[in-house]
């Protein structure tokens, strides 16, 4: 909790107002902020225990930012088990949300598709996860004050946040698809007996993130709402599997996405 607080210390000071929504940008999507009205932006290095991601793709700043009156605060890259993170390293941008009293948090990635119906470009709402592998983030000490020991994740997602991202995506006359998103350790991609495992199991994408923050925000009662871009067929489906082609096709499909975005923060 010390960390916790410490950085909400400083955060306060840089920016001293509320905080309505809060949105943790995946690989490649860093670009969403030029559509808003940017206040104030710090280095991940220059923040209270705080590391800079090494993943390509993860610019590692905060964003202050306003649109339609709102005040947002985007994480331009999130921590990743894989880059040697413990799962509590992982989860704390997430607990510094939750400590500033935000409502409302969307979660983006970039991941493989699984199910037959998802190609790379295609966007899905998360309807629910499968977090088997996904070590527990709220293992250990469970802190009270955020949330109860056995949280409840029938509903991790919020339904009302995924409904207003389904009008909005019919409204721009965009092809918002919907699944379960699956999370692997990572950093090396599935193997193909794995992903017939998970699709077994009932996945429709897979990625290396997402899993533990939805599995903390929920918990400290945050409103959820979490959008994958589909990069790729994951492996035993498609071709080879590379970051760079990640990196790719989340340019290829920013514009729609941004768009899509910028109008679910207008209407929350």
């Amino acid at each position: 909790m010390k960390k916790i607080e410490e950085i909400v210390n400083y955060i306060n000071k840089e920016f001293d107002q509320p905080i309505d929504i809060a949105m943790i940008l995946g690989s490649g999507l860093a670009t969403l902020t030029e559509e808003f009205e940017v206040i104030k932006e710090i280095s991940y290095i220059d923040i209270p225990h705080f590391k800079a991601s090494e993943v390509v793709g993860h610019a590692s700043k905060l964003v202050f930012a306003k649109h339609n009156n709102k005040n947002i605060l985007f994480f331009k890259g999130r921590f990743h088990y894989y880059e040697g993170y413990e799962i509590d390293e992982v989860v704390l941008p997430v607990r510094v949300v939750a400590q500033l009293k935000v409502k409302n948090l969307i979660v983006t990635n970039a991941c493989g598709g699984v199910a037959d119906f998802l190609n790379p470009g295609d966007l899905m709402l998360i309807n629910d996860h499968i977090g088997l592998f996904c070590p527990s983030p709220l293992r250990g000490k469970n802190y009270d004050n955020f949330g109860t020991r056995f949280p409840d994740m029938s509903q991790a997602y919020d339904k009302n946040l995924q409904t207003l991202a389904l009008t909005c995506a019919k409204d721009l006359s965009i092809d918002l698809k919907q699944g379960v998103y699956a999370y692997f350790k990572g950093p090396m991609y599935e193997t193909p007996a794995e992903i017939r495992a998970y699709k077994a199991l009932g996945s429709d994408a897979v990625g290396m993130s997402t899993v533990p923050e939805v599995i903390v925000a929920h918990h400290a009662g945050i409103k959820v709402l979490g959008i994958s871009l589909i990069t790729n067929k994951a492996a035993g489906l498609g071709g080879n599997l590379n970051h760079q082609e990640v990196i790719e096709v989340a340019g290829q499909s920013e514009v729609k996405f941004k768009k899509l975005v910028k109008e679910i923060i207008e209407r929350i």
